[in-house]
């Protein structure tokens, strides 16, 4: 996929899967996103960097519902969703993952990624009455995903009991078991040692193939490695967006980043 200058798509002009235009946010006189603009095509990594406090997880969870933006407005495959209840976007195929980590601790692996799959069925409350038929369904598609992330071997194992970068992984079949068109992913490589910096960049890296991503991180080497575009901000505005060698020249980000060195292939 070529990067050369400017924005790069992930695929023809077909229109966005993720849109956002003019998205702000506000809380009493602070302002926490400015005016965020920007689209998301079926299939691209959509890196998002800038310093602590620049508004990054804030975009998350307005895009996601959790916090209503004070203005503007974001659009999931044409719908408006902005600030829709989180379970709404989240059927309507937006999921998520968390900057600390979120499990369910004493369930197992099978457990956690069955409850989620389980959700989609939209009866929690008829779990003990459901048809056999229906379960069965459930677990063969918990399955299939644990099976994607690599937890093949450990989805009997206590949540709790995993290393931090399986939590990680764990996490990240618990965001697909919603069946999401559109993966957030808030530093999914945070505090995870390196050989399984890997394994979650490889599987980002498979899983871009069936759905669309946006990516938190601060590490410029795995931003370069993943993602198509790149946008930046800084006290909650955009002040550079588009590939990952354009982003990189730019002054301002240089500026911001003190002579870090983001490398693009």
């Amino acid at each position: 996929m070529s990067q050369a200058g400017g924005y790069v798509k992930a695929m023809a002009d077909d229109g966005y899967l993720l849109e956002l235009k003019n998205v702000s946010k506000s809380f009493g006189g602070l302002v926490a996103l400015d005016g965020i603009s920007y689209g998301v095509q079926k299939g691209e990594i959509l890196g998002i960097i800038g310093p602590n406090g620049a508004g990054k997880t804030t975009l998350f969870n307005v895009i996601t519902g959790e916090q209503k933006p004070t203005g503007g407005r974001v659009y999931l495959k044409g719908e408006d969703i902005t600030g829709l209840p989180p379970d709404i976007i989240c059927q309507k195929g937006m999921s998520r993952t968390f900057q600390l980590t979120f499990i369910f601790p004493e369930m197992t692996v099978f457990e956690s990624v069955w409850i989620g799959v389980y959700s989609r069925f939209r009866r929690p409350w008829n779990l003990f009455f459901s048809r056999a038929d229906r379960l069965g369904t459930v677990a063969e598609k918990a399955l299939h995903i644990i099976r994607t992330v690599g937890l093949e071997q450990k989805m009997r194992e206590i949540a709790s009991n995993l290393s931090y970068g399986d939590q990680k992984v764990l996490e990240i079949a618990m965001a697909l078991s919603t069946d999401p068109v559109m993966l957030l992913l808030d530093e999914p490589t945070q505090g995870v040692g390196p050989g399984e910096v890997d394994t979650i960049i490889n599987l980002v890296e498979r899983l871009s193939k069936e759905m669309s991503i946006i990516l938190i991180e601060h590490d410029m080497d795995i931003v370069a490695r993943l993602c198509h575009n790149v946008t930046v901000l800084s006290f909650g505005k955009t002040i550079a967006r588009g590939s990952c060698e354009v982003v990189s020249q730019n002054e301002e980000v240089q500026r911001i980043y003190l002579g870090e060195k983001m490398v693009c292939s």
